[in-house]
């Protein structure tokens, strides 16, 4: 059995995962400011990124491997990765990834910091995404490997 490895990146490290997403051709890229969370066997299999916003923090990037998907790898990196932050945590999802969020403690109904309001607004121009909070008070069972 494979074991990966999950952990927050070192600053000098953040551009590992940029090259993990460019390397499976997806849009995503790590914010400047943004702590970067990855799964690891030989090399990252899955990231995702936490940007301080207001009195929390904005969760982008999520993006799993495809040929390490469907090992519960995305919701292990999600739960550990809000489990470090010091406040709630919002992100954007499209509307059939509800259920997934959903399963990890995150609900609709955010009230949203106004950057990220305003951020919603500009890209519900182009897709329809739905904003989703975790107010990270509720304790979330940790799923093991």
């Amino acid at each position: 059995m494979v074991e990966f490895r999950l952990r927050q990146l070192p600053g000098e490290c953040r551009p590992l995962l940029d090259k993990f997403y460019r390397a499976h051709r997806s849009h995503m890229r790590v914010p400047g400011d943004a702590r970067c969370w990855v799964v690891s066997h030989t090399d990252i299999v899955a990231g995702l990124c936490l940007t301080r916003v207001d009195e929390g923090y904005w969760l982008t990037g999520l993006f799993v491997a495809p040929d390490q998907r469907n090992k519960g790898l995305a919701k292990r990196l999600v739960t550990e990765a809000v489990a470090a932050c010091d406040g709630p945590v919002w992100l954007f999802c499209e509307s059939r990834l509800i259920g997934f969020y959903e399963q990890l403690g995150f609900e609709k109904g955010a009230v949203l910091p106004s950057a990220l309001a305003d951020r919603l607004q500009r890209y519900n121009r182009n897709k329809a995404l739905i904003a989703l909070w975790h107010d990270n008070k509720r304790t979330v069972c940790a799923l093991p490997f």
